[in-house]
């Protein structure tokens, strides 16, 4: 059931409404679809939640790559996945075009995490799991792990867009699934 929640976040101290069907710890991770630009090509594919089943996945959720909160917090749990190998899928979704999100990975070196695009005027990932600002368009900042049978095991909306997710309390959301 989607839903407006006005107030639940604020971008800069003003209150900001957000959309969609909201998502908490125990329910089973929403389907999805967004783009992925192929690594070292032009082309792109639709990714969506079945992509990665059966495995433990990590949703790192932000407005925008390029800029310093977003690049920081994708950078951060790159660097964080890594230690746990092929056990996570891990992704930074956005509202990035594919090529955006492409460049900003090869220009930072991101090695860990996918990069999907949520671009598209349907905004797939924003509605399903509730995290679209409404005045903006934009993703909210937030953090999802999902469990190997595909149940939410970690869900943070950061209070302010600008803030920082909590990295230990998702990544040992994520270690104890793995």
């Amino acid at each position: 059931m989607s839903t407006r929640r006005p107030g639940l976040v604020t971008d800069g101290g003003a209150p900001v409404t957000l959309t969609g069907t909201p998502v908490a710890v125990g329910d089973p991770a929403p389907a999805f679809a967004c783009i992925v630009q192929e690594h070292g090509s032009w082309a792109m594919r639709e990714v969506g939640l079945d992509d990665a089943a059966g495995r433990v996945r990590l949703y790192s959720v932000v407005p925008s790559l390029d800029t310093p909160v977003c690049s920081r917090q994708t950078q951060r749990f790159d660097a964080e996945v890594a230690s746990l190998g092929d056990a996570v899928s891990a992704y930074a979704v956005s509202v990035d075009t594919p090529y955006a999100a492409g460049r900003f990975c090869r220009g930072t070196e991101i090695a860990n995490l996918t990069a999907l695009s949520d671009y598209r005027p349907e905004r797939s990932f924003g509605h399903a799991w509730g995290v679209l600002v409404e005045e903006t368009g934009e993703l909210c900042r937030a953090v999802f792990a999902v469990d190997r049978d595909g149940r939410v095991v970690y869900a943070e909306i950061t209070p302010e867009i600008d803030d920082q997710p909590d990295y230990a309390a998702a990544l040992a959301a994520v270690r104890a699934v793995v």
